[in-house]
């Protein structure tokens, strides 16, 4: 019965199991202090998150593809070639559109600055950017682009893949951004929605075009890395409806990089 599930609905199941896991490992090491999220266990639990896409992904490559399947994923893995302009997309798209962002945010208050300006030691935190971000694009990818999004692709294209990983993506980091007054006042409640599914979805459809391009999980992880990276060393140090403004600002910005790409492929559709 199990068998037929995954082989009928592998990408169901593939949510299912990621949300499952994560949430659940995230109860049993931190119980009640872990859900929602405490400022002090952010870090941990960030991290403990990030074991449902990668066991779910790895488990149902092996019970849907087997061997064969870990191997196309190993493949994908170390796959490096690709154009140029494949690693200029995903290297600097997460940290132009936000000084993008802080510049035009910029131009009516001095509150958004990026935070490396802001940090006594700005090396460090780059690097611990960085290494975060190649970590948990790894452990992710595995499952949302190394399992789910190949078997979407078959099905959909890129922009229906890419808004329904977008949004399972999102929702999957509820417990991270689930803060205690999330449900009882309008501005925090905001930031929750915003955070999940303001831009995500359009950031998740632009690393399915360009996985759908090059046929690369490292350059996806590279991509994701940047993001994070991008996350922890650019994003302003404000909160409440500055914070609020700024994710809308963000999400508008990289939904325009969506519009842009979208009307591009059509006239190149049209052109060929």
């Amino acid at each position: 019965m199990k068998e037929t599930a995954v082989k009928k609905y592998p990408v169901t199941v593939f949510f299912i199991l990621a949300f499952i896991i994560s949430w659940s490992a995230i109860w049993l090491i931190f119980g009640s202090e872990g859900i929602p999220a405490t400022t002090e266990l952010q870090q941990q639990i960030g991290m403990t998150i990030l074991l449902g896409p990668v066991i779910a992904g790895l488990l149902l490559i092996i019970l849907y593809d087997g061997s064969k399947g870990l191997r196309k994923l190993g493949t994908s893995l170390v796959k490096w070639r690709a154009s140029a302009w494949w690693y200029v997309l995903a290297l600097f798209t997460a940290p132009l559109s936000t000084l993008v962002c802080i510049e035009l945010l910029s131009l009516f208050t001095s509150a958004y600055t990026p935070a490396v300006f802001g940090s006594g030691s700005p090396s460090e935190l780059i690097m611990l950017g960085i290494i975060g971000g190649i970590t948990i694009g790894l452990l992710e990818e595995v499952g949302w682009t190394g399992f789910a999004v190949p078997r979407l692709l078959k099905k959909y294209n890129i922009y229906t893949t890419g808004l329904i990983v977008g949004l399972l993506w999102g929702a999957w980091h509820f417990i991270l951004f689930w803060e205690d007054d999330s449900f009882t006042k309008t501005i925090p409640f905001l930031l929750l929605l915003t955070r999940l599914f303001s831009w995500l979805p359009a950031y998740r459809i632009l690393m399915v075009w360009v996985y759908d391009s090059t046929q690369s999980l490292l350059i996806i992880i590279l991509m994701h890395a940047s993001l994070v990276a991008s996350l922890a060393t650019l994003d302003p140090a404000v909160t409440g409806t500055d914070l609020l403004i700024f994710i809308i600002i963000r999400a508008a910005i990289v939904w325009a990089i969506v519009g842009l790409i979208a009307i591009a492929r059509k006239r190149k559709m049209s052109d060929s």
